[in-house]
Formats: structure tokens, sequence, C-alpha cells
């Protein structure tokens, strides 16, 4: 009794098992035929501007559909070569680009776009809002809701900049100053990069050459080290100045050996040779001083 017991659960559980198959498949094919609607109708409301369109161009400029075609051809290869030009001069590259329309009726548009790219390792991504109000013969547009997001370990010197920035909306500062921000950052790793390949044996750079951090090590004086901070004050006006600082790290007990202005003169001297020299020979100086070239 207990078996046939037994055995009529199983069956009610494959009986319940197979509705829910049946359910699922019949979903899926509910799906299936949805999406194939859906394509359908985005073929037919993409088709139709752009026919639309073509037909417009045609009757603009005359000639047949494939030279308009050809010309259309022409005029896009040569706004990508442009495109390239300007990405080349500007150091700015755009990965992705999106705009969604909130607002049109009348003499009023709005839109919601999202851009993201780097510049050349400093990511970003920058959302606005683009009004446009037309008033007779003229057009007025204004960018509201500007946000701006940085992947970047020197955010803290952008932090003030990029407040201000989203304050004012003023879009073309913001990537004026990156393209400016982003030529220090590599001045700074290419000088980091040639005093390490220079002297490999005292140059150390504890976070790679693309950090704010340099320090040198003599070889004959274990524990006693240089290091060089290199950082960027960025003002609310988009202006990019250059800060470094040479710091002193030595032990306790060679302390004893010299006189706290000894110590504390190094700092001053490098400000000086900074003024004078400017970075690189400032920093080979202070290489030459402690005698690391040898």
């Amino acid at each position: 009794m207990e078996e046939v017991k037994a055995l009529e659960e199983n069956m009610e559980v494959v009986k319940s098992l197979e509705v829910q198959v049946e359910d699922l498949q019949a979903e899926v094919l509910r799906l299936q035929h949805q999406q194939q609607k859906n394509q359908k109708d985005m073929m037919f409301d993409f088709r139709g501007p752009m026919q639309d369109a073509l037909s417009y161009l045609l009757h603009q400029e005359g000639g047949t559909r494939e030279e308009v075609l050809s010309r259309l051809k022409e005029q896009v290869e040569a706004m990508e070569e442009d495109l390239k030009r300007q990405t080349h001069m500007n150091r700015i590259h755009l990965s992705s680009c999106s705009s969604q329309m909130l607002e049109s009726g009348g003499s009023r548009l709005l839109q919601q776009l999202s851009i993201s790219g780097h510049c050349p390792e400093l990511m970003f991504q920058v959302q606005f809002g683009l009004s446009e109000v037309k008033e007779d013969q003229r057009s007025e547009r204004r960018i509201r809701d500007l946000n701006v997001v940085m992947d970047t370990s020197d955010l803290h010197s952008l932090s003030d900049f990029l407040s201000c920035v989203e304050e004012s909306g003023d879009i073309l500062l913001l990537f004026r100053t990156l393209r400016t921000f982003s030529m220090r950052c590599d001045e700074r790793q290419r000088t980091f990069q040639h005093f390490q390949d220079k002297y490999p044996s005292a140059v150390r750079l504890p976070a790679g050459c693309g950090s704010e951090v340099m320090t040198l090590n003599h070889p004959q004086l274990p524990g006693c080290v240089l290091v060089l901070h290199w950082s960027f004050d960025v003002s609310r006006e988009g202006g990019v100045t250059p800060k470094m600082d040479l710091l002193t790290k030595i032990p306790e007990k060679a302390l004893q050996l010299f006189s706290p202005q000894t110590v504390g003169g190094a700092t001053e001297a490098f400000q000086s040779l900074l003024r004078i020299l400017g970075p690189e020979a400032a920093i080979e100086s202070i290489i030459r001083a402690v005698s690391l070239s040898s």
C-alpha cells in the first residue's frame, strides 16, 4: 500500500511539472512573437523617416538616388576625418554619446545628453540637459543640470573646479581644463620615467610612473630617503598649476648628526632651484648634489 501511495504522489508531481513546462513553453512562444513584432515596428519606424529624408535630399539637391548616397558618404567620411584631427589635437576621446528628447513643443526643446570618454588616462562621464528656445529667426541654447563623474586618483585636485563647472554649466571650460590637466600629467609621467631609466639604482616610483611620488634613495645611506611629491592645483577658473615639494625621511639616529637648519634647508633649496631651473633641471641638480649620480 505504501508503494502504491508513493507512486501516486510521484505521478501527481510529474503532472504538475508537465503543466509548468507547458506554461513556460507558451510564455516563450508569446515572447518570441512579441520580439518579432517589435523588430518589425522598429524597422518600420526607422525606414519611414530615412525614406522621407532621402526623398527630401533627392528633391533638394537633384540627381539620382545613387548620386545623393555617394555625396552623403563623402560628407560622412570627411566628418570622420575631421573628428580624428580634432581628437588628436584636443586629446579627448569620446567612447559613447546618447541623447533623449524630454520636451518638444512649440518654440522650446529640451534634451538630456550623456557623454563618456577619456583624456588620455583620465576617464570621465558628463551628463547635462540642453534647452533650446526659438524666437523669430533666432535660437538660444543653454546647458542645465550639468553633472561630471571622474575616475582618477587626482580627483582631490579637481574637486573644487568640478563643483564650479557644475554650477556654471561651462562645458567648454571643462574640456579645455581636462586637456591641460592631462598634458601636465603626461609631462610628470615622462619626467619620472626618464629619471628612473637614468638612475635605476637610486630612483624609485612606489606607485608607478603615473603617480605623484618619486623617491631618491642613497645606496650608501640606507633609510635616508628624499621624497618628491608632484601634484597640481586646479583653480575654480580652470588654471592648472604644478606643485612640487621635496620631503626628507631620515632615521632619528641620523638626524642627530645634522642640524635642523640643514635638514629643513633641503626643501627651501629645492624650491629655489625650481624657480630658477624648472622641474627637470631642479631634480637633476638634487640627484647630483647628494652624489646619487655615481
